[in-house]
Order: structure tokens, then sequence, then C-alpha cells
């Protein structure tokens, strides 16, 4: 599968503008289903899963993805593809580390990804830049009734959607919302933010989702019931606590921007964007954490002439298995230093 022309360039959920996008960088949709008659991937043999991916790859080739067409056998991708896929979060680490045959569908613009064979036999994501959860649902629902017109799925009328982990059952909707809060990291009130998840039944990860650590100030707030709840339940329950953080948020970057505090912020966003312009090496976390200081001085009115969209970008294309890809190699990491802080200067020069 050639995918060159996606090396220099982010999905639409890196373009930023619309609503909140100072602090929301992209919402998410993921639905798990299971196709009925199968059991669930725990239990299935070899043949079985083999079988879900052809009776699958039909139905997915006959979806309208308005955008040109891509099917990655991640069975049968290296693991610097398949790392390349995790970053741009259209496959999970879960479905890179698998075995047996799997896969992963998408259009161009990466707005709609299927996963087959994952956790479940499809996850069905939608993922849009800024705070567009009830837009991205629609897309998401679109693709799954499309499948479902000649998929049939494995459910129950008293439960609802049947699905391989328990916390998935009914719905099986996952909602989210990627955030850059840099503002309360830096004013040390993140435990706020993971107290008022924990009380409302939603949950916060990092970049790549669970499991994993923020990086770049970059978080993501999910749902995690899905079981007797509607999927408007679900969406109405993350929308209740988003103007919250939003509004903390902002309020602890008024308290950076101050008279007391504005001069040590403008050093940090100026030494950020100097480092990034000018640094002979970087590695990951230098460049993310560099980015995200350069994307607040941005959106405060710190930093100007610097594209948001192109420092939104360079937080996925920055990563290490972009950085191999686009030189069409696997590269040692300090090797991998050089070449990305070539890219980044010559991104933002």
């Amino acid at each position: 599968m050639d995918l060159r022309d996606l090396d220099h360039r982010g999905g639409e959920w890196l373009r930023g503008g619309g609503a909140d996008a100072e602090i929301v960088i992209s919402s998410r949709v993921r639905l798990a289903r299971n196709l009925a008659g199968f059991p669930f991937l725990t239990r299935a043999t070899g043949e079985q899963k083999r079988e879900i991916v052809e009776r699958i790859r039909g139905p997915l080739d006959a979806l309208e993805l308005q955008t040109k067409r891509y099917y990655v056998d991640v069975d049968e991708a290296d693991e610097m593809l398949g790392s390349f896929l995790v970053e741009r979060h259209l496959i999970s680490r879960e479905l890179q580390q698998g075995r047996g045959p799997r896969g992963v569908a998408f259009g161009s613009d990466e707005v709609v990804s299927v996963m087959v064979n994952e956790e479940d036999h499809l996850r069905i994501q939608a993922i849009q830049s800024s705070l567009r959860l009830q837009e991205t649902y629609h897309v998401a629902l679109q693709a799954d009734r499309a499948l479902e017109t000649s998929l049939e799925f494995a459910a129950s009328t008293r439960f609802g959607y049947l699905t391989a982990c328990p916390t998935n059952v009914g719905t099986g909707m996952r909602a989210s919302v990627m955030l850059h809060l840099p503002a309360m990291v830096q004013m040390s009130q993140m435990e706020k933010l993971y107290q008022a998840a924990h009380q409302t039944g939603l949950t916060v990860r990092g970049f790549y989702g669970e499991g994993t650590e923020a990086s770049g100030d970059l978080f993501q707030i999910s749902n995690q019931v899905t079981l007797g709840c509607s999927d408007e339940e679900i969406l109405e329950e993350l929308q209740k606590i988003l103007p919250t953080i939003l509004d903390y948020e902002r309020r602890c970057r008024e308290e950076l921007v101050s008279d007391r505090r504005r001069l040590r912020l403008e050093d940090r966003c100026h030494r950020a964007l100097a480092t990034l312009q000018s640094a002979r090496m970087l590695t990951t976390k230098e460049a993310m954490e560099n980015l995200s200081s350069v994307r607040l001085g941005i959106v405060t009115g710190i930093l100007g002439g610097v594209d948001l969209g192109r420092v939104h970008e360079l937080f996925v294309l920055t990563q290490p298995a972009h950085i191999q890809k686009m030189q069409g190699q696997v590269i040692e990491p300090n090797e991998r230093d050089v070449l990305r802080a070539d890219f980044v200067r010559t991104s933002l020069n």
C-alpha cells in the first residue's frame, strides 16, 4: 500500500479552526461492532478471523469515503508502517500488536476509518477538527448504517450491541475530544480535571488514548459507560462538562498573560519557537513540548506569523515512524533527532 501522499501532511482533524479551536483540537466517535454468528476474537480461530476479514472487505469496499480509499493489511505490514498508522490515530496500538488477519480501511482525509479484528470485529471511527461532537457522531453513524445494510451485527434486545469487553456493551460508543491544556499543566491544576472527570463518569487519557501518557499537553476526555444509556445521553454528558473544562483552561491562560506573569510566558513561547527554528537535534519529547508552547503563544497572541494548522500537523509528523517513513527506512534514534530538527526547521522557517 503506497501511503507516500500522507507522509508530509496531517489528516482533516489537524486543520484547526471552528468552535473553541484555541483549546479543542478534535472530536472523535468510535463504534464497536461484532458480526452475528462469529465468536469474539479472544475465542476465534485463525480461520474464523480470516473469514471475518473476508466477510467485511466487500462492505468496506462499498463504503462511501468520498476521498481516495485505502485498505492496509496490518498482518502483513512491517513495524514502521504499523507505528505510522498508530501515530496518525488510524489504528490502535492493540491492532498493530495483534496477531492474525486484521486490517484498516480509511479515506485520504482520514475522517472515517474502520479497524477490522482489533478487540472487536469492527471499530468504526470518525474524527474531525475542533468541537464537532454531534456532526462527528452522525458521520460515524452513517458509516455504521451503511455497513449494517450488508452485515448483521451481534446485538441483544436487552443489552444492545454485544462487545468483547463488557464496558463497551450497549451502544458500543466511545466519544472523546482532544484538548490542549498547557495553562492548566503549567499552573499544576490537572488534578482538578481528573477529579471532575471521575465524578461525572468520564476518563482522561493521553495523546494516543487508553494506556498512554499526555504528550505536548494534549489530553483526551471520553465517556466510560456505554451500557444503559443512549448515544445521545453519552454525547450530552460529555458536552455538559466540557464548558467547565474550557472555562478553567481559559482562566488559567488569563492568569498566565496577566501583568505579573506575562513576561515569563512570552519568554517561554519565544524560546520554544527559536528552538524549533534553529535546533540541529530534537527528540520527540522536545518537539512536542516546544510545539505546545508555540501553540499557546499563537492562540494567546504572543506569537505571530506562525501557521496554527502547520503546528497541529507537526504534533503528528514529528513522531518516530513518520520521520522514518519520510526517509523510507528504519533509522536509529540519534539520526532521527537530526532529521526531525531539519524537518521542523524547514516547516517553520
